[in-house]
This record gives C-alpha cells, structure tokens and sequence, in this order.
C-alpha cells in the first residue's frame, strides 16, 4: 500500500467489534481484534475467517497436517462494538488533555 497519507484506523488491537458483513456476519455478538494489519488494511478478529491450513512436518510439529486458523478480514467489515449501548458503534476523535481519544457515537462513552 503506497500511499502519500497512510490512513488512521479506529479499531487497535484488543478491541471489541462486531462483524457487519460476510460469511461470518453477527451484529449480536462481539469479538476480540487479534491483530491489525494497517498496510494491507485487514484486521485478525478472533473465530471469524477459519481456514484449513495444510502444514509441512518441522522440529516444531513434526507430524505436519491440516490446522484450522483464523485468516484476517477486511477492516470495513467490522465495526466497533459499545458495551454501553450494547450495539456496534462508529468513533469520534477528541483531544483530551492533549490525548486522541475515541469517543462513542451510540453513547458518548470514552472508550479505551
């Protein structure tokens, strides 16, 4: 991703979001951000995107085979979760006490 300005991302890791679409889509149900990619824009949200992966034997695992994990997903696909108002939100920036901080739309909560 070449880009001149390199785009902020609302969602860090350890979040809690919601899946707005694709196969693994459930607004009710918040999970765990493993992991963000910012260059490839992508996100690893933790049960979501589990693809069998077949592994060649190592000193590691030295009988090989087919592991299921979990594949990173497209940042617009999920949405930021409020535990507040229970529903996924979007975020507000504000400068507090010269801290960014981000700010719940839904409830106006300061979430960390």
């Amino acid at each position: 991703m070449k880009k001149r300005f390199k785009p902020k991302f609302n969602i860090k890791k350890g979040d809690q979001v919601v899946v707005i679409t694709g196969e693994d889509k459930d607004r009710t149900r918040p999970r765990r951000v493993l992991a963000v990619y910012p260059d490839q824009e992508r996100v690893l949200v933790e049960g979501v995107n589990i693809v069998t992966k077949h592994t060649k034997p190592s000193a590691k695992n030295p009988k090989g085979g087919i592991v299921k994990m979990e594949a990173p997903i497209h940042i617009s696909n999920v949405m930021l979760w409020d535990s507040k108002a229970g529903a996924p939100t979007r975020i507000n920036r504000s400068r507090e006490n010269g801290k960014l901080v981000r700010i719940s739309k839904k409830s106006g909560e300061i979430i960390k």
